[in-house]
């Protein structure tokens, strides 16, 4: 058994939300600590319990978005991931703003969903692949040019990390850095190329051709 990881799961339809809840307690290395049926409710739970991943259902009442900017703002250490039926890029976008780290498409598999927030809870994002290819079409049409070419070669190190998964205090591991200065490379990043997220940059990286923590480190 691994490190237990704890989970809130919020979707206002009970049916689906004891199958949620039943799907995800099925795997020895998840547990639900706490369910919600509206946004209110489910920021409270994440308050009240901590846990490490918030499963989101986008059209809760009061907005699963909603939802998301008031945990990532109050519990910051939860991970949310959205679980819509909507594939639509604005949606997806928005989620990320709200500061989601998982954006999952309701016809997922409970085996596929139990690894999915398993990875976010290890520091990895997830997109939809339909919505994710959509969005790096999207990145290939309006910006033809490298968006990456401003940064130094430190920048293009964290970023290539970024598109692998990594979390900053993982890159600074990688790096040699101090998580405080990664978090100061991740916003000058960010703002050199002009995105609101790290998702946004990765699915950027990918279009770029650069690796996903393709280089294994060096023996000294």
């Amino acid at each position: 058994m691994g490190v237990m990881i704890r989970i809130l799961v919020a979707d206002d339809h009970p049916l689906f939300l004891d199958g949620l809840v039943a799907t995800l307690n099925a795997d020895e290395d998840l547990e639900v600590v706490a369910t919600a049926g509206d946004a209110s409710a489910a920021v409270s739970a994440a308050r009240d319990h901590t846990p490490d991943v918030a499963l989101l259902d986008v059209a809760m009442p009061g907005g699963g978005l909603e939802a998301a900017r008031r945990i990532t703002e109050t519990a910051p250490a939860t991970r949310v991931v959205m679980l819509t039926s909507s594939e639509s890029e604005d949606d997806l976008v928005a989620a990320m703003q709200a500061g989601a780290k998982g954006y999952v498409l309701k016809g997922v598999a409970g085996r596929e969903l139990r690894g999915i927030l398993k990875s976010v809870h290890r520091g990895e994002t997830y997109v939809a692949p339909s919505l994710a290819f959509g969005m790096i079409r999207g990145l290939t049409r309006q910006r033809p040019v490298d968006p990456f070419a401003d940064l130094t070669a430190r920048e293009r190190e964290v970023v290539e990390l970024v598109a692998g998964g990594l979390s900053n205090a993982e890159i600074g591991g990688r790096l040699g850095l101090a998580e405080k200065t990664v978090k100061h490379y991740m916003t000058a990043i960010l703002a050199k190329v002009e995105v609101g997220s790290r998702v946004e940059l990765a699915l950027m990286a990918y279009k770029a051709g650069l690796a996903p923590a393709a280089r294994e480190p060096q023996d000294e």
